[in-house]
């Protein structure tokens, strides 16, 4: 019991300075490359904190197992959306960009409506999978090139307030920071779903709440992290970085290795949550600009809401 407590202690303690170094590393490479805080939290961020779902996806589709493959990334989505960005808007107000509300959070409704309509078909084929990550390879690449522009049509600053780290040096502590992530959160699920277990809770309660929240542990501690140093942007970048990669990248790649079968089974009420969250995400950074604290609660509310609904009816 008491290594487990143990690996609890340590496993939270290499998120919270995983999520540190991971926002330092990353907005170091944003100013070296000349790109935006938004486009390093969809790309760099939002892609590595993701890691843990693709490889339970992927492992999952070689063992055929459509459910483990399609509720690792549904509930992840609903769990970065609620849970995430709740907590960081309940730490800092998150604000948000004009073109996060136009072209990235559009593209993400787009990318999970085309996956919601493709699943309820009943599978998820290779082709889809395929095209779905090709679609990301060219979301990304005008990302880089539109941040790039914007970046060299603005007037450069007399003196930038703190230096970037070097290129090498950022790079390497973006690498470790994500170690420190995935480590910390295989130690963390580890030692609590041990400790539940002795506690008397089934295999399935575990699943449903340990392991769904453990996969998105990294995105969770890297947009705290962000919104504690005000890189509120960047938070937002996480979270419609990871939805979108999630759908498009880890659904896709399980996808194109085998196809994901009975994706229509027993899943409806999850989509339309996850619709239905973006939905609300959407509609509150378009009235103001900005996730503002009380609506940050709401959301964690509502992912309350959804695991009790999900316990219940399982």
């Amino acid at each position: 019991m008491l290594l487990n407590i143990f690996w609890i202690l340590l496993g939270f303690a290499l998120l919270i300075k995983g999520g540190d170094y991971l926002v330092e590393g990353a907005t170091s490479i944003a100013k070296r490359a000349k790109l935006s805080p938004m486009v390093i939290g969809l790309t760099i961020v939002g892609f590595g904190t993701s890691a843990p779902e693709l490889l339970v996806s992927i492992q999952a589709a070689l063992a055929g197992s459509p459910g483990i493959a399609i509720g690792n990334v549904v509930g992840s989505n609903i769990a970065n959306i609620a849970l995430i960005l709740g907590s960081a808007a309940i730490i800092k107000e998150c604000a948000s960009s004009k073109q996060t509300l136009t072209i990235d959070m559009s593209f993400m409704f787009l990318s999970a409506g085309l996956f919601v309509l493709i699943a309820m078909s009943g599978t998820v084929g290779r082709v889809p999978g395929i095209l779905g990550f090709l679609m990301l390879c060219v979301f990304i690449y005008w990302q880089i090139r539109h941040s790039r522009k914007n970046a060299e049509s603005q007037p450069k600053e007399e003196e930038d307030e703190k230096k970037p780290w070097p290129l090498w040096v950022a790079l390497l502590v973006v690498v470790v920071s994500f170690a420190a992530l995935v480590i910390g959160a295989d130690r963390l699920i580890a030692g609590a779903t041990y400790i539940a277990q002795q506690s008397g809770l089934s295999e399935r309660i575990i699943g449903l709440t340990i392991v769904a929240v453990g996969t998105s542990l990294p995105e969770l501690f890297a947009s705290i992290a962000a919104a504690r140093k005000g890189e509120t942007d960047m938070a937002i970048g996480n979270v419609v970085g990871s939805v979108t990669f999630n759908i498009l990248s880890v659904i896709g790649l399980s996808a194109a290795i085998c196809p994901i079968k009975d994706s229509n089974v027993g899943f409806f009420s999850d989509y339309v949550w996850m619709i239905g969250l973006c939905g609300l995400l959407w509609f509150f950074l378009f009235t103001k600009r900005s996730l503002e604290r009380w609506e940050g609660i709401i959301l964690v509310l509502l992912y309350v809401v959804y695991l009790i609904l999900t316990v219940v009816n399982a």
